[in-house]
């Protein structure tokens, strides 16, 4: 029986019992219920559901209704705020945007060729001893969910550097147009223009400085551990 099944059979018992149940305790329960959803459910649909939305290259927001006993119901809108769209709560973590200058960059005159050289980068696995896992296409966005999971203020206290700027911190590094130096999330800015061997290494050192237990997997999400 897992927790969700635990919090159901909790409430009926104690409905079956006559006890009446507060409002204190009902609001207990929702949030308790939101959290399992959130920290059970959803890391498990990511990992089925993110693969194939990657085929999708325009903006989109999927609702899916549920209703215990009937068939889910799916609507689809381009309006990419939900939380504008619906009175609800946003379970997952928004996402981070890279920093983008505005100019475009110059074309570069040919002068030999290039040699080609196979990226052999893989993707990025996160898992924390609660069982959140975090397990994104692109390793950038599971290594900011996690840095955002550990919480970014408490990342910026570590002082990580890279380049000369720390990894999570308010200052903006100057663009460069062509270049993505950090992303922007909630404010704060990421240094992402590292190898995911570095991004390992960041969390290794989080992961020890906070005894947060954290088992880090180059893997992408298509492969089989």
């Amino acid at each position: 029986m897992n927790k969700l099944e635990t919090l159901y059979k909790s409430i009926k018992g104690l409905q079956d019992l006559g006890l009446p149940l507060n409002e204190e305790t009902l609001k207990a329960a929702d949030e308790l219920e939101e959290q399992l959803i959130k920290t059970e459910i959803l890391p498990a649909m990511s990992k089925d559901i993110e693969p194939r939305l990657s085929q999708i290259q325009r903006e989109l927001v999927l609702v899916v209704e549920y209703k215990p006993g009937e068939p889910i119901s799916v609507a689809l809108s381009r309006k990419t705020n939900i939380t504008k769209m619906l009175n609800a709560k946003t379970l997952t973590e928004t996402g981070s945007s890279p920093v983008r200058s505005e100019e475009t960059a110059k074309p570069i005159e040919p002068h030999e060729p290039t040699k080609h050289i196979e990226n052999t980068t893989k993707g990025l696995r996160v898992e924390f001893p609660d069982g959140t896992v975090i397990w994104r296409h692109a390793a950038i966005n599971t290594f900011i969910e996690t840095l955002r999971k550990i919480g970014l203020e408490r990342v910026a206290r570590v002082g990580i550097k890279h380049g000369g700027y720390d990894l999570v911190s308010k200052e903006k590094r100057p663009v460069v147009p062509g270049r993505i130096w950090q992303h922007e999330s909630d404010g704060w800015y990421v240094y992402s223009n590292i190898s995911n061997s570095t991004k390992v290494e960041d969390l290794k050192n989080l992961s020890r400085h906070f005894n947060l237990g954290l088992k880090i997997t180059e893997i992408r999400p298509h492969e089989k551990q």
